[in-house]
C-alpha cells in the first residue's frame, strides 16, 4: 500500500478537483454550505417549532451540521468508489482499496473548509476553548479512521450490491435524525437513549462539542471502542480485499 503512495495522492487531487469543476463557487461551499444549513435549521427549530433552546444554539447547530456533512459525504463517496473507476480497475491492476481511502482523504481535506465557519462561530458567540482542544487532532484522526472501515465495507459490498447507494441515502437519513446534530441527545425518551449511547455518529458529535463549546473531555471510552473496532475492521477490509480483487474485476 505504501508503495502507491503517488497513486493515492494522485487519486486525493483528481477527486478534489472532479468534485468542483463544474461549481462557480468551488470550495467556497464548504463555507456557505453549513452556514445555509444553519440558516435553514434555526428557522425551522427555533422560529416555526419554538424549541431553540440556549441564546448559543447556532453554534451547537453548526458543530454538528459541519461533523455530519463529512461524514454523510464521505460514506456516501466512498460506496461508489471503485464503481467511480471501473474503467481503470479492469484493465490495469491498482490495490482496489485505495479508493475508498483516496475518497476518504479528499472529504478531510473538505472537512478542514468546515472548521473556518466553527471558528467564526466561536468567535461571534464569544466562546474560546480550553485546553481540551489538544484533543481535536486526536478526534479528528479517530473519526477518519472510523469513516475509512466504514468506507471500505461499503466500496466493496457496492460493486455487488448496486442498489446500495440508493439505500445508503435512506440510511443516512435515518442516522441523521438518530444522532444528535441538530438537537440534544438529552431530549430523547428514556426507552430510546441507546439510540446515543450506542451510536458512533452520536459519540464523534458530542465529542466535537465538549472539546469546543463546553471545556470538557471527550468520551474516551466511547472513541477508544469505536477506534479499535474501526482498526479491527481496517486490518480484516485490506487482507479481504487482497484475498477477493479477482471477483471485484469479473463483477466489473
Amino acid at each position: 500500500m505504501l508503495s502507491r503512495k503517488d497513486l493515492l495522492y494522485y487519486l486525493v487531487r483528481s477527486g478534489l478537483k472532479a468534485e468542483h469543476r463544474n461549481s462557480y463557487l468551488g470550495y467556497l461551499w464548504w463555507l456557505l454550505d453549513p452556514l445555509l444549513n444553519v440558516l435553514v435549521f434555526y428557522f425551522l427549530i427555533v422560529v416555526i417549532l419554538d424549541r431553540g433552546g440556549t441564546e448559543d444554539f447556532p453554534l451547537f447547530l453548526v458543530i454538528g451540521l459541519i461533523v455530519w456533512r463529512c461524514i454523510s459525504a464521505t460514506l456516501g463517496s466512498s460506496s461508489g468508489s471503485i464503481m467511480r473507476y471501473s474503467s481503470i480497475v479492469s484493465q490495469v491492476y491498482l490495490p482496489k482499496s485505495l479508493f475508498p481511502i483516496s475518497f476518504t482523504l479528499t472529504q478531510l481535506f473538505n472537512f478542514a473548509f468546515g472548521f473556518v465557519v466553527i471558528a467564526a462561530f466561536l468567535a461571534w458567540f464569544r466562546v474560546m476553548p480550553g485546553w481540551e482542544v489538544i484533543f481535536l487532532p486526536l478526534l479528528i484522526i479517530i473519526q477518519t479512521i472510523f469513516l475509512l472501515a466504514i468506507g471500505m465495507i461499503l466500496a466493496y459490498v457496492t460493486v455487488f450490491v448496486r442498489d446500495l447507494e440508493n439505500v445508503l441515502q435512506y440510511v443516512t437519513r435515518v442516522l441523521f435524525y438518530a444522532s444528535p446534530i441538530i438537537w440534544e441527545g438529552g431530549r430523547l425518551p428514556p426507552e430510546y437513549g441507546w439510540a446515543v449511547t450506542y451510536n458512533p455518529i452520536a459519540v464523534i458529535v458530542t465529542s466535537y462539542r465538549d472539546i469546543l463549546m463546553y471545556g470538557n473531555l471527550p468520551n474516551f471510552l466511547g472513541l477508544g471502542i469505536i477506534l479499535a473496532a474501526s482498526i479491527v475492521i481496517i486490518v480484516f477490509m485490506l487482507w479481504y480485499y487482497s484475498q477477493n480483487e479477482h471477483k471485484i474485476i469479473k463483477s466489473l
